[in-house]
């Protein structure tokens, strides 16, 4: 079984577009999983299926060997390209937020503090959401989700605005993060950020898997580099 994402028979139409057709794959525990391809490919309906803010005309979401429904936000946490927070609360009353809302037991504060200095935002404690940069937006978000222990996260184009040093410190955080047995999916037009920081990828054109497997596995489906092998098998 499983212990962690299964994902069968995806379907999504947006009229008479066909967005997703029987888009079916596996994220373990501790697998961080690339979803590459072309504009119009899927990812974001995608994602949007899985963390509950699209309907699918059909497909199953399973989770550790149970079916997911609806209410799947304290089991899949998307973190888009554009990190959304609250403008008005600071980066610690973003966390008290989440641990109120989940109801964590007491002595969360302590985890919360270590995750703060972990990210290196300690010093951003009492700092308002509107005044924070991307990338401690995007801290916020890990933290909070963290702290909220949830299983399965999402990120979409994580290493687009970041400086040299936000995107090392993202590679590593996300490293630690399946490491303690998160399943991560990182959707992204960037075939780097696919080779550097995914185990495997799968790769989607007009709504339909062509490809999945690690980045060598997928090279060596053609004779050039990553990128022209993408090129081939999306006919882009």
């Amino acid at each position: 079984m499983n212990d962690g994402l299964a994902v069968r028979g995806l379907r999504k139409k947006f009229g008479a577009k066909t967005a997703l057709d029987e888009v079916s794959f596996d994220v373990i525990s501790g697998e961080i999983v690339g979803l590459i391809g072309p504009n119009g490919a899927g990812k974001s309906t995608t994602f949007g299926i899985l963390c509950g803010l699209v309907r699918p005309d059909a497909g199953t979401i399973d989770f550790a060997g149970k079916r997911l429904f609806g209410d799947r936000g304290r089991t899949i946490a998307l973190i888009p390209e554009t990190p959304d927070v609250y403008p008005m609360l600071t980066v610690w009353e973003h966390l008290v937020f989440v641990a109120r809302l989940c109801r964590l037991p007491a002595g969360w504060e302590a985890r919360a503090d270590e995750l703060l200095a972990s990210f290196a935002m300690l010093g951003e404690r009492d700092t308002l959401g509107h005044a924070l940069s991307k990338g401690m937006r995007q801290k916020t978000l890990l933290a909070a989700t963290i702290l909220a222990r949830t299983p399965v996260l999402l990120l979409d184009e994580p290493l687009i605005g970041l400086d040299p040093r936000g995107q090392r410190e993202l590679r590593e955080l996300t490293r630690a993060l399946a490491r303690d047995g998160v399943s991560l999916m990182i959707s992204t037009h960037q075939l780097d950020t696919a080779e550097a920081m995914c185990d495997r990828v799968i790769v989607l054109d007009r709504g339909r898997t062509v490809a999945e497997g690690t980045v060598e596995a997928i090279r060596a489906l053609g004779s050039g580099s990553l990128e022209d092998v993408f090129l081939e098998i999306t006919g882009t």
